[in-house]
């Protein structure tokens, strides 16, 4: 029996067992209170009524999990892996699938960045200002556009209020220190109320997040003990001057991690008039990042070693690095979100919600060396109407409207600047009867994919389509199961890519001959629940046909400048030994489960003591066998807590498998097992708003690398850290 194979086998059986417990029904139990989700569909839905697989953060499991990038902050969820790129840079993987296929969303509207062309790109969301995340997994979220084929992440931070604030103010402000990167972070935010016109209400908002860290400290050596032994039976079997030996002694890094800095800083205003029947809000959003790219694109850059001398005093008063690669990020950002009730008629109520974004990013091969410019100017808009709720029927349907003009100017311009124009309709319709809920959704979108350069212009015609039911054999137990079938349009990167792309260590080929990606599939969902205990299982079989991915060619930088005829001397030097990796269409199957369950297990004294577990498996093979690269391991975390009025204990383990199962080009990585530790305390009676946290993550100074990361085997995540901080609720 195959591990794969074996894994389901034994979380079913678990699963199987816990049935007849949750079926009985527990007339003495309260009954928990439902989870309201408002990304899954156009109208809000309870936990219970969403086919696919969920997860929501919010509160004090939010301040807990928090990090400094989006990929981090949601590594625990189940389904849920990283880019990891170092403390800049980390966006979210769900099932083993990443870059276009999930879509980040800024309070419903895509995060209108560059992240999903390059892993060492930041995503442009806060994690600090967020009030609540919400995951989607899986493909039947058609509401978002066919680039959400893989799964929907939503941060939501709260700045287009639709409600005015209880006793006409309201906020939280928080500060922390943290250990292992010399940090500290301060954010805080208001909604506030500024005056009533009649019925009407005036509210404004004001955030901030302030951020900044060092290099982070690591348990060993940056290099993976693997790549080490490769290195050094290469240099046994090499005959090198005794200088060079020297220069890959001195260059061996340890016990921190070089230029794996980040600040951050974000501020944000908003104002929203609100009503009996509805509300329109408008905001705007400045945010500015900068940080370090670790075993950065310094691949031997021969001009960099020319400039040393000159730049050491630049380089210490920045504090950056010598020769470090970092990245400046801004973004200025407008978005807007409005709803209006309809008295009578066959419409409940229109939504809008849109945002405007200019997004520039600086590629600085060190300090006062500027290199490739990454710019994004793009808007997003989308209307809809939701139908008034008949006999048990309710839906919505609307349009949706996306542009991006990209560019990136420099040497390192792996992808010429372009132009993607996208419009999209799409309805959602369910219905209610008796123990039945059955729900079904399509969309049609056309994507205009332009080369101004080559003087390109590649349409595309999507059609997507779910359908789902799920059957409440009580109020405790609910299975269900969808089936979807969608289309993507390939990105302007997978299209017309052709040049260097450092961050990856690659030289990257795009297809201009690449057709539509269709995903074909079924999902099943088990939740049982009461008052003391909860199980939830997805599992899901995607069979893609034409599945789009970086195959390697085989051949080098050098091969494809020299067969276009580009000779340039230093061209070749610096980029003719990257391996030539091709974006390349096979079919490609994906499988796999996630396993959710938490349990009220005692009462000792003042404490009530609680366990919950996340398990989580996926499987990806192109057409002929083959693995496909950076598929995360089988991982599970498991938590113990202990809460009274004022004081709540948590351990957790979090545990990572050995990924062996690997394409002829990546290394395995070792499994890792991580022990974190948190508390969170109210001290004091009359000031029941001010919380003390404190936290230690990976406790033992456990060696972790994320399979799922193109640096894996150069850069690791930190070393054991101390995390402090103090919240203040107004």
């Amino acid at each position: 029996m195959k591990k794969s194979e074996l894994r389901m086998f034994c979380a079913l059986s678990v699963l199987s067992a816990a049935v007849p417990a949750f079926a009985q029904e527990d007339e003495t139990a309260s009954e928990p209170e439902d989870l309201i989700i408002v990304t899954g569909a156009p109208f809000a839905e309870t936990e219970d009524e969403i086919l696919t697989g969920t997860s929501v953060l919010s509160g004090e499991e939010l301040a807990r999990s928090a990090a400094a990038t989006i990929g981090e902050t949601l590594r625990r969820e189940p389904g849920i892996s990283t880019t990891f790129f170092g403390a800049g840079a980390s966006r979210p993987i769900i099932r083993g699938q990443g870059g276009d296929r999930i879509r980040v969303l800024d309070n419903g509207i895509g995060s209108i960045d560059a992240s999903s062309a390059s892993p060492d790109h930041a995503v442009a969301v806060e994690p600090a200002l967020a009030e609540r995340i919400e995951i989607i997994r899986g493909t039947s979220v058609l509401r978002y556009g066919s680039s959400g084929s893989g799964g929907v992440v939503n941060v939501i931070d709260g700045r287009l209020p639709s409600e005015v604030p209880e006793n006409g103010f309201e906020g939280a402000i928080r500060g922390g220190v943290t250990s292992v990167d010399d940090g500290s972070e301060t954010a805080g935010g208001a909604n506030f109320l500024l005056g009533t016109f009649g019925d009407l209400s005036l509210v404004g908002h004001a955030s901030f997040a302030l951020r900044k860290a060092g290099d982070y400290d690591i348990p060993g050596f940056a290099e993976s003990s693997l790549l080490r032994a490769m290195e050094e039976e290469e240099h046994e079997h090499e005959e090198e001057e005794e200088e060079h030996h020297d220069h890959e002694e001195e260059e061996e890094v340890r016990d921190t991690l070089e230029n794996s800095f980040a600040e951050t800083e974000s501020f944000t205003g908003g104002l929203s008039l609100i009503g009996e029947r509805g509300f329109f809000a408008i905001a705007a959003k400045s945010s500015g990042t900068t940080y370090g790219i670790p075993a950065g694109h310094d691949h031997g850059h021969g001009h960099a070693e020319e400039h040393e001398e000159e730049e050491d005093h630049e380089e210490e008063e920045h504090g950056h690095e010598e020769g470090g690669v970092f990245i400046e990020l801004d973004q200025t950002r407008i978005d807007f979100n409005g709803r209006f009730e309809f008295l009578s008629g066959p419409f409940e109520a229109v939504q809008l919600f849109g945002g405007f974004a200019d997004y520039e990013h600086t590629e600085f091969e060190g300090p006062g060396e500027p290199g490739t410019v990454f710019s994004n100017e793009g808007h997003e808009v989308r209307l809809e109407l939701v139908q008034t709720t008949r006999n048990g029927w309710r839906g919505a349907s609307g349009i949706q409207i996306r542009k991006r003009d990209f560019s990136a100017i420099g040497e390192e311009a792996f992808v010429p600047p372009s132009e993607t124009e996208q419009y999209g309709i799409y309805t959602f319709q369910e219905w209610e009867s008796g123990p039945w809920h059955t729900e079904g959704a399509l969309r049609y979108e056309n994507t205009e994919q332009s080369n101004p350069t080559l003087g390109l212009v590649k349409t595309f015609d999507a059609y997507s389509a779910s359908v789902g039911a799920a059957y409440h054999f009580s109020d405790h137990v609910m299975a269900g199961l969808t089936g979807y079938r969608t289309e993507r349009a390939p990105t302007t990167e997978e299209l017309f890519s052709n040049g260097p792309h450092l961050a990856t260590g690659q030289y990257e080929i795009g297809d201009i001959n690449l057709g539509k990606e269709v995903a074909t599939g079924i999902e099943g969902v088990l939740r049982m629940h009461n008052a003391r205990a909860g199980v939830t299982l997805n599992v899901f079989y995607t069979d893609y046909r034409d599945y789009v991915y970086e195959a390697d060619t085989g051949l080098t930088g050098a091969d494809i400048l020299m067969a276009e005829g580009e000779m340039d001397e230093e061209e070749l030097e610096e980029f003719g030994e990257l391996a030539a990796f091709q974006f390349t269409a096979a079919d490609a199957v994906f499988t796999g489960f996630e396993i959710e369950a938490d349990a009220k297990l005692a009462e000792a004294g003042a404490f009530m003591i609680s366990g919950d577990a996340v398990i989580d498996y996926v499987d990806a093979e192109v057409d002929g066998g083959d693995t496909l690269p950076r598929i995360p391991p089988f991982g599970a975390t498991l938590g113990v807590n202990a809460e009274s009025e004022r004081l709540f204990l948590r351990g957790e383990i979090e545990y990572s498998a050995e990924q062996d199962e690997v394409t002829e080009f990546e290394l395995p990585t070792d499994s890792y097992t991580l022990v974190n530790l948190y508390a969170d305390v109210t001290p004091f009676r009359d000031f029941e708003n001010v919380t003390l946290s404190a936290a230690l993550l990976n406790a033992t100074d456990e060696e972790a690398r994320v399979h799922t990361s193109f640096l894996k085997d150069e850069v690791p995540l930190p070393g054991r850290n101390v995390r402090f901080s103090v919240t203040y609720r107004f």
